[in-house]
């Protein structure tokens, strides 16, 4: 679901992608909140990768998704995922 008032955005989402919801919850991946995640708008998402690289928050380098939406995974401290995102073709690049 994507929640959208003024310019705030929120999307939630459940564990799993519709077309690939398991019969039975896999609990490794729920383990320590892996099944929550926070997505929030970020129009230069290589920026940010790189602020946070400075900061020394350990992230893989943002990637593309198959719907379009460039995207930067991190943790917080307390295990719960959050994810900066924009859609590629409107990258501030």
């Amino acid at each position: 679901m994507w929640l959208k008032r003024g310019e705030a955005e929120l999307m939630l989402n459940t564990a799993y992608e519709a077309d690939k919801r398991p019969a039975a919850r896999d609990l490794t991946r729920c383990a320590v909140h892996r099944d929550t995640a926070l997505y929030l708008g970020c129009p230069d998402i290589d920026d940010a990768y790189r602020q946070l690289k400075e900061l020394g928050v350990a992230s893989q380098p943002p990637s593309v998704t198959h719907h379009g939406m460039k995207q930067l995974y991190v943790s917080d401290p307390g295990g719960f995922v959050i994810c900066l995102q924009w859609p590629a073709e409107q990258d501030a690049r």
